[in-house]
């Protein structure tokens, strides 16, 4: 199944004619309020009672003009008046391929340095999302050049890439931000653990590995994982260690295990949703339901809902 919806979402052809179908369309409510700012920023509404925080996101990658990358940041521009306006707790995470890092990467570090600047006005991170393998060390450069100048910029690490341990340990000395995830891009065995229990051990190992540098405030952890008794295995952890539990985030997608995300902020987690929005969404989508097994059911029952 999770092959499946990997080729799927990599698939020319599906990508251009499935989301025209209803209830494709349907079923990706699942996963996001719609596909304009305003709806995400009406969702995100629901949480603010809740003490938890927001990070939006607009979907597209590996744009092929610098004008629409332009127009990419102009939004994010745009959505950061939008969150100043509406006093929200938000900060933005975009791809480096949606602002041009495929076609010049000055100018991606341009788009990003100025985001990071506007920002800053609201103590609001910049996040960048991290794409498929090949972009990993394109996108660690970047997020280098940033911390030169900008404290507030935070980059996603993926745990089922055999590289990130390292990885970690040459980003420590920046005292970076950091939002764990387990990944959801097909790559080969020679580069990412396959196995579901390996990657668990994976996610698990570079949480401990963090958690000190959390504790004292020399790097900022956001598990973005919807498995909860992996949250709980590294809570008991961070408990057992004198840590405590707000020492990190619990980062979690909208629409996935709400009632989940209301019981950890109640409990005293810090806790961040994750909105994405915008029209280019298939790909992104696919990848969500190759996740989790157990996302596709989610999926179905939204559609004959």
């Amino acid at each position: 199944m999770r092959q499946l919806l990997l080729w799927m979402a990599r698939n020319r052809l599906l990508k251009r004619w499935l989301p025209r179908i209803w209830f494709v369309r349907r079923a990706v409510r699942r996963f996001m309020p719609g596909e304009t700012v305003e709806e995400a920023l009406d969702a995100a509404e629901f949480f603010r009672p809740h003490g938890i925080g927001i990070l939006f996101t607009q979907l597209g990658e590996n744009l092929t003009q610098l004008s629409e990358a332009e127009a990419v940041a102009e939004h994010y521009h745009a959505l950061l008046d939008m969150i100043a306006a509406r006093g929200m707790d938000a900060e933005i995470s975009a791809k480096p391929t949606q602002l041009g890092l495929d076609l010049d990467r000055d100018a991606s570090l341009r788009h990003l340095s100025g985001l990071a600047d506007h920002a800053a006005q609201r103590d609001a991170v910049v996040w960048l999302d991290m794409e498929g393998s090949a972009y990993t060390d394109a996108t660690l450069d970047l997020y280098r050049s940033l911390k030169e100048k900008h404290a507030n910029v935070g980059i996603c690490l993926q745990a089922y890439l055999r590289r990130t341990p390292a990885d970690v340990h040459a980003l420590l000395p920046l005292k970076p931000a950091i939002r764990l995830v387990k990944g959801a891009y097909d790559e080969p065995a020679t580069v990412a653990f396959r196995r579901k229990d390996e990657v668990d051990a994976a996610y698990q190992s570079l949480c401990v590995l963090m958690l000190p540098y959390a504790a004292k405030g020399d790097l900022r952890l956001g598990m973005g994982t919807h498995d909860t008794k992996l949250i709980e295995r590294v809570a008991t952890h961070a408990e057992g260690a004198g840590i405590a539990k707000n020492a990190f985030e619990v980062e979690m997608l909208y629409g996935i295990r709400q009632k989940e995300q209301l019981r950890l902020a109640s409990e005293g987690y810090r806790v961040l949703a994750l909105i994405a929005y915008g029209e280019a969404w298939y790909a992104w989508y696919m990848r969500r339901l190759a996740e989790r097994p157990a996302n596709v059911w989610f999926a179905l029952r939204q559609i004959l809902g």
